[in-house]
């Protein structure tokens, strides 16, 4: 629990959520929080943003409820129908009503509120994230960190001069067979590794077609708000929605799938900045309105002297993969985004005559502890090992798995691949300086 949770008095909570909800209803509610907050160290949340992701982090944390001693308190949305949907989920998981806010800096300004979870559209990931920290508050931040640099870098300033507990969602770093695959990369199973390859594919107009799009009414929302540093525009229901189609907003592929593929490269390989990045793609297979890619690739060159593909295609489902490839053996991993099923195969080199002889090739797969067979490939978005790390952390103080400095670098890489897609230059990071450089 924060030193403020527990400092301040009955009256003063009172006062200020009556004043903050301008009503006697949303006052009797905080009069029901005050008598327990702070009760065996409850860890009292808020939530920003409680859309498609959101909801499902709110399921998270509700099955967390009571091993970890947490609790929803305050929601918080911009659009009326997320907001009471995530209010009444939220009263089933936890047994009463949270208190329900549209805008963030209410919710903020609540002294009970020791960490907020952040699931809002990407282009506000930073700035929400700054605001927070400076409130006092711990955080959990989706991925991308971000994705406009400048910003980027103003949220990491003020996690770190405030000392705050931030997980970023990238939450295959708390899933056990990525642990335990990244362990064996450690202690050089691989050997040196040059080439890591990472494809994951998607057959359909990925992001587009949400129902959202024709049920939402601009007085249900705030949409200046929902901007929030872009500049103003009419009422776009389908960018409030489909934002991650729009370059202004969000590079898509980038964001949302090579996020989660760098930041595996960065924590396996131990570096965590590329030198460049040259990226290409288009709109080949759904040429439906999309200003982002449905087609990507990125190539990106790494300090330690390795070379990164990342590829993506919304057209076609081909099994997805990574692999990285070293002198000694080949780490797989069968399957698209969050596939636990690795497997390493040892390399023997070739033979004088420069024919492979593929039976003298060893595979064993990445199994834990007690396990003989392999797990099946696919994704468990509902994973908690992630959150659970951030609920400890938030007690112990300790770093989590995933921390600002690891958002902060996965957000470089993928602004790079961004930039470079819509520029057609190969970018580079000048790390002195921390700017994204034509050349070094």
């Amino acid at each position: 629990m924060s030193d403020s949770a527990k400092r301040i008095g009955r009256r003063t909570f009172l006062d200020t959520s009556a004043r903050l909800a301008g009503g006697a209803a949303l006052a009797t509610t905080a009069a029901s929080y005050a008598r327990i907050l702070g009760a065996n160290d409850r860890i009292s949340l808020g939530h920003i943003g409680i859309g498609h992701r959101g909801r499902e982090l709110l399921d998270i944390t509700g099955a967390l409820k009571d091993s970890h001693n947490v609790e929803m308190t305050a929601v918080c949305d911009l659009w009326k129908t997320n907001r009471e949907r995530a209010a009444e989920a939220s009263t089933k998981l936890y047994g009463r009503a949270p208190r329900p806010f549209p805008h963030l800096e209410d919710l903020l300004a609540l002294k009970d509120v020791d960490a907020v979870l952040i699931a809002t559209p990407e282009h506000s990931h930073s700035p929400i994230l700054k605001m927070v920290v400076e409130a006092g508050k711990d955080a959990y931040v989706e991925k991308p960190m971000g994705n406009v640099l400048e910003e980027v870098q103003a949220a990491r300033k003020a996690v770190k001069e405030r000392g705050r507990i931030v997980q970023v969602g990238t939450q295959h770093r708390s899933e056990p067979y990525p642990r335990a695959a990244c362990e064996l990369v450690h202690a050089g199973a691989l050997g040196e590794v040059s080439k890591v390859e990472v494809e994951w594919n998607y057959h359909g107009p990925r992001w587009r077609g949400r129902e959202e799009v024709a049920q939402i009414r601009p007085e249900d929302t705030d949409w200046k708000k929902w901007l929030l540093t872009k500049p103003d525009r009419p009422f776009d229901p389908r960018l409030y929605f489909e934002f991650r189609l729009y370059r202004e907003f969000s590079s898509g592929i980038p964001d949302q799938w090579m996020s989660h593929g760098i930041d595996l490269v960065h924590w396996f390989m131990q570096d965590s900045f590329p030198r460049s990045v040259a990226a290409h793609g288009g709109v080949f297979a759904w040429p439906d309105g999309r200003e982002n890619p449905d087609t990507f690739q990125a190539l990106l060159e790494y300090p330690k002297g390795f070379l990164v593909s990342y590829s993506t295609s919304f057209g076609n489902d081909a099994p997805g993969f990574t692999r990285y490839m070293g002198k000694k053996a080949t780490l797989f991993n069968l399957g698209g985004e969050g596939s636990p099923r690795y497997q390493i195969v040892e390399e023997k080199g070739n033979h004088e005559d420069n024919v492979r002889v593929d039976s003298e090739r060893q595979a064993r797969y990445v199994l834990l502890p007690g396990q003989t067979t392999p797990p099946p490939m696919g994704i468990d978005d509902l994973t908690t090992g992630h959150m659970a790390n951030w609920f400890e952390c938030l007690r112990s103080r300790a770093a989590p798995h995933a921390t600002v400095d690891d958002g902060y670098a996965h957000s470089v890489a993928c602004t790079m691949a961004a930039q470079s897609y819509w520029s057609g230059k190969r970018l580079y990071w000048d790390s002195a300086a921390e700017r994204i450089v034509d050349r070094l």
